[in-house]
């Protein structure tokens, strides 16, 4: 009778092992720096869905990491030499994304963030989505703080900052056991500096197989033993096939401003756009955004037959404000708009800190990011996201300032 038990408990649990190993996520370490593991190429397949992860190669991009999810859908290219960027998203006919003179998917190796008066950050510009900051973002130029000892410190700030130009030190790719089975690429960035910021960003690219939609989570950390301060923006650009003469943008404007003299002059007409346009000099609008009982808020980008859209979505206690920067130039030169979701506005942190516009981060402490993106066909598809949005609105009026508030 013992041996029979003995021999059933075994056999119970030989048949539990392959049941265990089901339920666990599938997990997959393509780079790290911790454990000195890259992998130039590999490739993950299941059913009607991939993950592919490949080196570039040839001019400026030499070295630089690219993985492709497909869901079946959509196609999503993140960039973790970048900071893990995303280069762009494809679907069908649609794509966003958009036409960058800068071609290559650049290596930051390759970016002088300096050059050009703190302008280097553009000479790797060209991804769909590329996070600004963290310890800075925005407008180049001099910024002055207190040096926490009594006196003042001031340091010249490039462009946008540097966390899109320094390459992932551990990325990962995770496929859930539990349904939907959600397929998650993950990295960690540092941005670290003796004597400045300890900067920790764990950033993931999400979706679903066979959805239209994707999602962005990110949590920032100071890894210092002091209070920083931090900014991020979330810089997603569209370009065609979205983007053309008569497209629309919405979103749910509690106010609105000009960024300078410039825009002031088109306010009226922020939300539409020209066809591309030579010599157009960009404008840059400054929207503190609605948000409903749950403190979520979005935005949509329409073509002009409104048949074909992109949404973004998140939560104002992240992501108070957003900037909309129209760049309707030439096709040769960047026909481009920017959708920015952001803790503050592109100004010098100086003006930023002034405003309270820049965030901090105590010892130990964590911030998280969330933005929701969908794409939507059909007139009909478009309506009901652009009416979310007009919900969202109500009877509330904006308040549109027509002057720039630095001015």
């Amino acid at each position: 009778m013992p041996s029979c038990r003995r021999f059933l408990i075994l056999f119970a649990l030989l048949f539990a092992l392959p049941t265990l190993s089901v339920h666990a996520d599938q997990r997959y370490v393509l780079t790290s720096a911790e454990q000195n593991v890259q992998r130039d190429s590999w490739k993950l397949s299941g059913g009607g869905w991939s993950v592919e992860k490949k080196t570039l190669h040839g001019g400026k991009q030499e070295g630089v990491d690219l993985i492709t999810i497909d869901n079946g859908v959509l196609q999503i290219d993140v960039i973790p030499t970048r900071g893990m960027s995303i280069y762009e998203i494809r679907s069908g006919d649609m794509r966003l994304g958009w036409d960058s003179p800068v071609q290559e998917i650049v290596h930051p190796a390759l970016v002088d963030l300096e050059s050009r008066g703190g302008l280097g950050w553009l000479e790797g510009f060209n991804e769909w989505m590329v996070r600004c900051g963290l310890e800075f973002a925005g407008h180049p130029g001099t910024d002055e703080f207190e040096d926490g000892a009594g006196g003042t410190t001031t340091r010249d700030l490039t462009l946008h900052g540097k966390i899109g130009n320094i390459p992932a030190s551990e990325v990962e790719v995770v496929i859930d056991s539990a349904a939907p089975h959600r397929i998650r690429v993950r990295g960690i960035v540092y941005e670290k500096f003796f004597y400045g910021p300890k900067l920790k960003l764990v950033t993931e690219v999400s979706v679903v197989p066979g959805q239209e939609t994707f999602r962005i989570d990110d949590t920032v950390e100071n890894l210092g033993a002091v209070e920083q301060e931090f900014q991020i923006i979330y810089h997603a650009n569209f370009g065609a096939p979205l983007l053309e003469s008569g497209a629309k943008v919405h979103a749910a404007v509690k106010s609105l401003a000009p960024m300078d003299d410039h825009a002031a002059e088109s306010i009226d007409g922020y939300a539409t756009y020209l066809p591309p346009t030579a010599g157009f000099v960009e404008q840059v609008y400054l929207v503190e955004p609605l948000a409903d009982e749950n403190n979520r808020t979005g935005a949509v980008l329409h073509n002009a037959a409104g048949d074909r859209a992109a949404s973004m979505h998140w939560s104002t206690e992240q992501l108070p404000y957003l900037t909309i920067w129209k760049n309707t130039a030439a096709r040769e030169d960047g026909y481009v708009t920017g959708i920015e979701p952001a803790t503050g506005y592109p100004y010098n942190r100086k003006v930023e800190r002034a405003a309270g516009r820049v965030p901090k981060l105590s010892p130990g402490q964590r911030r998280q990011f969330t933005l929701d993106i969908g794409l939507h066909r059909g007139e009909e598809s478009v309506k009901t996201v652009v009416d979310q949005i007009k919900s969202l609105q109500g009877d509330d009026q904006p308040k549109v300032s027509r002057e720039p508030p630095q001015s």
